[in-house]
């Protein structure tokens, strides 16, 4: 008898694993508000220099004059964000004054600090505490900071969650994403708000991963790839939901909070998930094991069958798995047999080059030139179509094409726009639209890809290592845009041709579709 078996036994598809999954893909919901919240949080408002009215006397006259004469005008005939004249220029308004001389006045960094236009943010980090200018580099560190919490999070919540249980590692997950969510929104300075992203970060990939494999571990083989999926139906939501929420609430400080907040409700309920009979087993725990495949026959209505699962018939159905369970299993075990190897280092590129497009194009919102919140609805709503597409297509194709397709395809929508000029705006924005989609499509397959293509004993150090990757991605796709300065058109063609290469390394892995999970590395070298 397999687990899987058991599974059917106790019920398949039965109450406990709708009402389950439900419950895990709630916080997933609010998980895309902490990944791209940054968008609202440290929004760039429109700036300038602060002037120093006791300059002049004339109050009139400032109010009149101040904004075309106090700082020199840059490429776009705007005031210039970061300087100033050394000496305000007066000038009444109405007047013909060519200013053929302008370039010779002398110019200075800003000495009073900045003004910020507050029409469409109130509050963001970037205007609390002058992030601009000199300082505008802060706000993509901020950003790597907290992807760096989440690679952290990986490594040590993936590797903890194998050897302490998945309910354990969720339940302290969702405590800690509350607490330091909010210990954020009221952080006194640059340096706290940036500690508490970084834990911040930790939790969410603590959350990822152990909703992932607590939902795949306890649904039968023929539904995996739905309920798999729904976790990526729920996070495209998130985005719909940060873009309305962020509408709402235009303070940085109360977003943050309200984004938080709901995570000490999910830390409650989470206590009720029963711990993963497929690990306990494994674990060596078969008695915790019995304990909980009994309650979810019961809550399944299968109190019959509930009385036929003995330990006697548990140990001797699963001696090989038990067996198995036993020995030591460390994260050298993802490069230590040929299968695996190959497995490993396929994904490493797929997560790695999924995140690192992804956040690329998601990062950077404001560089459209439309309402940023129409652009993250329009950026998340995308996503539907892309991940039922790309469901149907795990399920009748397979995950190895699925795979290698979203990758090709998004790749290649994002190199084309090297093409485009910059003034067909609305195409540029349609391809980086349906490259979002793309990318979208094939992070929903790797996750459920990843869960299915390593064995039991290693499956969450394997979403570690993934989880891992996809951070370093997101780490470093801000610094690509640094290389724009010099050559426009390189940070497409690095952000496109990623994806079209690991989708070339797809093509290594094993199909998967239809097929039971694995428990032990032997199985997976055989199979």
């Amino acid at each position: 008898m397999t687990f899987a078996e058991l599974l059917e036994r106790t019920g398949g598809m039965g109450r406990f694993q709708i009402l389950q999954v439900t419950l895990l893909c709630l916080p997933i919901l609010l998980l895309a508000s902490h990944n791209l919240l940054q968008n609202f949080s440290a929004a760039i408002p429109d700036h300038k220099c602060k002037i120093n009215i006791t300059q002049d006397n004339n109050i009139s006259s400032y109010k009149k004059g101040w904004v075309r004469l106090s700082a020199p005008l840059d490429k776009k005939g705007k005031p210039d964000r970061c300087l100033e004249y050394v000496e305000v220029q007066w000038s009444m308004m109405g007047t013909n004054d060519t200013w053929s001389n302008i370039s010779n006045i002398a110019t200075r960094p800003c000495t009073e600090g900045w003004d910020y236009n507050r029409d469409e943010f109130s509050s963001t980090i970037i205007s609390e505490w002058d992030l601009v200018c000199g300082r505008k580099n802060r706000r993509q560190l901020a950003q790597s900071i907290y992807m760096a919490g989440v690679l952290v999070g990986a490594i040590v919540l993936g590797g903890l969650s194998d050897r302490f249980g998945r309910k354990s590692m969720l339940v302290w997950s969702h405590f800690q994403l509350a607490v330091s969510g909010i210990c954020t929104a009221f952080a006194p300075n640059y340096l706290s708000y940036c500690i508490f992203r970084f834990i911040t970060g930790m939790a969410l990939s603590g959350i990822g991963l152990n909703t992932t494999a607590l939902i795949v571990e306890w649904v039968p083989t023929k539904v995996r790839t739905i309920a798999g999926t729904l976790a990526g139906f729920s996070y495209t939501s998130g985005q719909l939901v940060l873009a309305g929420v962020a509408y709402v609430i235009r303070d940085w400080r109360w977003l943050q909070l309200y984004v938080s907040l709901p995570f000490f409700i999910c830390f409650f309920y989470s206590w009720w998930f029963p711990e993963s009979a497929r690990w306990l087993v494994l674990a060596g725990k078969p008695e915790k094991a019995l304990k909980e495949l009994k309650r979810v026959a019961w809550f399944n209505g299968k109190k019959e069958e509930s009385k036929k699962i003995t330990l006697e018939t548990l140990e001797t159905e699963m001696m090989k798995e038990m067996a198995c369970g036993k020995s030591k299993n460390t994260i050298f075990d993802l490069i230590r047999t040929r299968t695996i190897r190959r497995i490993s280092f396929a994904l490493s590129f797929v997560w790695f080059s999924t995140s690192f497009a992804y956040y690329g194009l998601a990062m950077d919102l404001q560089k459209f030139d439309v309402s940023i919140y129409l652009i993250q609805v329009i950026f998340g709503a995308v996503d539907f179509p892309s991940k039922i597409i790309s469901t149907a297509a795990m399920i009748y194709i397979g995950r190895r094409f699925t795979q290698t397709f979203s990758l090709i395809l998004g790749g290649l929508a994002i190199m084309a726009n090297i093409f485009v000029p910059d003034e067909m705006q609305i195409i540029r924005t349609g391809l980086a639209v349906f490259g979002k989609g793309c990318l979208a499509a094939s992070f929903s397959c790797v996750f459920l890809y990843t869960t299915e293509l390593y064995p039991t004993v290693i499956r969450q150090s394997g979403l570690g290592l993934g989880s891992t990757m996809a951070r370093v991605g997101g780490i470093v796709a801000p610094l690509i845009k640094m290389f724009g300065d010099f050559y426009p058109f390189l940070p497409l063609l690095i952000y496109g041709g990623a994806p079209i290469i690991s989708g070339l390394l797809a093509l290594l892995l094993p199909e998967t579709v239809n097929k039971p999970l694995t428990d032990t590395i032997d199985e997976v070298e055989n199979g």
